[in-house]
């Protein structure tokens, strides 16, 4: 067991994550820890789009098919100490064994993207405050920037739309049982759909089992998809095009080659050495 207390007493090895190194590394100061104080909303929306800001979405090295995994300490030190970002069971660890470690209640959530049949392979979190739980999702490329209220109807406007909470129940005595779901939805568009269930650290290692290796699964072993949020923006790369969104202004749409996508990861600040250039290059390519 962890040195450091988790979720339900689960072993998260959030040991792993030094708050004072990803508050540096995202620009957020806190004086969280000192006499008398406490986590508020406030604190939660400025960690949120710090880290969305500071940490690309990314799925380069499942791509490659080289991911080393994701337990705690290898997200940790790809994350806080290379910065080459992630996707969401790497975002979502490290931004819960933070807040943990800072004093608050998470509960991680697992969910499945843009239809309720699909598998569970997309992880968020919540952060209880003052008895309410807000939605934090900082693994799902163009979604929030900070927290939103889990309550049904709960909005929260974007400046490329908005975003909206939906609780439903599926199932029936007859059939798997009644159980709560929620729809996070960008406009009409459903982005995933999340359970309540409790996760468990075997859960996300096998979501990114499916997601990283299982043909079919999804798009990250076919297609390169990289995005951040920027001072101005929101930029995405994929295999050849690069989505340039701007608030007020048309989104723009790019056409680009395998050796201009790859400049384009670079640009966002993706980490890359010469060899994973060339490979990705060479990827990219392969698949064009």
């Amino acid at each position: 067991m962890s040195h450091f207390a988790s979720e339900h007493g689960i072993d998260w090895g959030i040991g792993e994550f030094d708050p004072a190194l990803y508050l540096e590394r995202i620009g957020v100061e806190t004086d969280l820890g000192g006499a008398g104080d406490a986590p508020d909303l406030d604190l939660l929306e400025r960690i949120h789009l710090a880290h969305v800001r500071t940490f690309p979405f990314s799925n380069i090295d499942v791509l490659l098919g080289r991911h080393p995994g994701v337990d705690p300490g290898t997200v940790a030190h790809r994350m806080l100490h290379e910065g080459v970002g992630g996707y969401c069971f790497e975002h979502v660890q490290l931004m819960a064994g933070v807040l943990e470690r800072l004093g608050m209640s998470v509960r991680r959530r697992l969910g499945r993207v843009h239809s309720a049949t699909n598998s569970r392979t997309h992880m968020s979190l919540d952060v209880e405050l003052d008895g309410q739980w807000w939605v934090m999702d900082p693994g799902f490329g163009l979604s929030l920037t900070g927290p939103l209220l889990r309550e049904d109807g709960a909005r929260r406007e974007e400046w490329f739309g908005t975003l909206s909470m939906h609780s439903s129940r599926i199932g029936d005595a007859g059939d798997v049982g009644d159980m709560e779901q929620w729809e996070l939805r960008r406009g009409e568009d459903l982005q995933h759909v999340t359970d309540l269930l409790p996760v468990m650290p075997a859960d996300v290692t096998g979501g990114h089992h499916i997601t990283s290796t299982m043909p079919g699964a999804g798009p990250f072993r076919s297609q390169l998809v990289v995005s951040r949020f920027v001072e101005d923006g929101h930029v995405t790369v994929t295999s050849a095009a690069r989505t340039i969104r701007r608030p007020g202004q048309r989104t723009l749409h790019e056409e680009l080659t395998a050796s201009q996508a790859v400049d384009a990861v670079a640009d966002l600040g993706v980490p890359m050495d010469a060899s994973t250039a060339q490979t990705l290059g060479e990827r990219l390519r392969e698949r064009a």
